[in-house]
């Protein structure tokens, strides 16, 4: 008698019933199909139907006796919810100030000038450690990799400590810097967090759009919101820099020098070519990450001055948590799905992430 697992491997490689051989596969991908259908379509499908209702508070109680079915069962309101969010009607997003258009643009601008730091950083910083010759490279890289590990609500207080007016660590070092060179100690009291007042106008002129500014002149705010992003979002560049520096053969520098080509130009024909397949997918998905960043917006800025450093996870947050809106929360993330879709899309058109590279 065959054993079991004699008949199994027939069946698997199809020497048996074809019958048998064609359900298998089905066999093994129904838990998976089953646990994606439960954690992840039908919530996705339940959210779609939430963003056309007035769902609130008071219809989240449900009837035991009936399934799926709400003791108050939210009205359904078409495509109200969009509209009011994307008019900005306070009589549907109830938040002060509140202009989707100009949160969507400083959106954009956050997330496309932080990624550009970091990425230019941590491009730098990973040549930099790849030097011949430089001592304690392990460690440095390791000591670098420590801001990525710290939990978010720990770097965020302690930045908002840091940018604090009076004793914050920030000021008092400018203070100190500029006593060297004859300052007075009120000329770097800088209210980072608080201060409506725009450092640098003069690179971001106001641009509106049906009399409402989408794009203004950045507090001092959003540049508190980029040196902490800076901090925490390098080293992830010079982990991938540094992998793919690793990869490039050394016969290419050799060559390159024996043509007399300086280090400016090696780093430009030779290092930076050779490191693109690698660092653009990593800035698309830092952009993505920056897009969505909640714990910056929230917990270091909390929107102020004003909500103008208000980011759209951070108002979808405030919908859900403090208005409990979840109807008109429910349509905002799928704003948001939209615009993250369409901004991949984009992005990976113009930077060509997904196609093979020539090396």
């Amino acid at each position: 008698m065959a054993t079991f697992s004699s008949r199994v491997s027939r069946i698997m490689s199809g020497s048996g019933s074809s019958d048998k051989a064609g359900l298998w596969p089905y066999i093994f991908v129904t838990p998976t199909i089953a646990f994606m259908l439960v954690l992840t379509f039908m919530p996705v499908l339940f959210q779609v139907w939430m963003s056309f209702t007035d769902f609130s508070l008071s219809n989240l109680r449900m009837d035991p006796e009936k399934f799926m079915a709400f003791i108050n069962p939210p009205k359904n309101v078409g495509l109200e919810n969009y509209r009011g969010i994307l008019a900005a009607d306070q009589a549907v997003i109830k938040i002060a100030g509140f202009y989707f258009w100009r949160t969507l643009f400083f959106n954009l601008w956050w997330a496309v000038s932080s990624v550009f730091t970091t990425t230019v950083a941590g491009i730098v910083i990973a040549v930099l450690l790849n030097a011949e010759g430089l001592w304690f490279k392990k460690f440095y890289r390791v000591l670098f990799i420590l801001p990525m590990t710290m939990p978010s609500i720990v770097v965020n207080t302690v930045w908002r400590n840091m940018f604090d007016r009076e004793n914050g660590a920030i000021n008092l070092a400018l203070m100190s810097i500029g006593g060297v060179f004859g300052f007075s100690p009120e000329t770097f009291q800088i209210d980072w967090l608080g201060s409506v007042s725009a450092p640098l106008a003069w690179l971001f002129p106001e641009l509106s759009i049906a009399g409402q500014p989408i794009l203004f002149p950045m507090p001092t705010t959003y540049f508190a919101m980029l040196i902490s992003n800076f901090w925490r979002g390098w080293p992830w560049v010079v982990v991938v820099a540094t992998a793919a520096l690793q990869s490039i053969p050394k016969e290419l520098y050799e060559a390159a020098a024996m043509d007399g080509a300086s280090g400016v130009r090696k780093f430009f024909n030779i290092t930076l070519p050779l490191l693109k397949p690698a660092v653009v997918p990593a800035a698309i998905l830092s952009f993505s990450w920056t897009f969505n960043l909640l714990d910056i917006s929230y917990f270091l800025t909390q929107g102020q001055p004003f909500y103008q450093t208000e980011i759209l996870v951070s108002v979808l947050y405030r919908l859900v948590n403090e208005q409990r809106l979840y109807g008109v929360g429910a349509a905002f993330s799928m704003i948001i799905f939209v615009v993250s879709i369409i901004l991949f899309i984009i992005t990976n058109r113009m930077l060509k992430a997904t196609e093979a590279a020539d090396v």
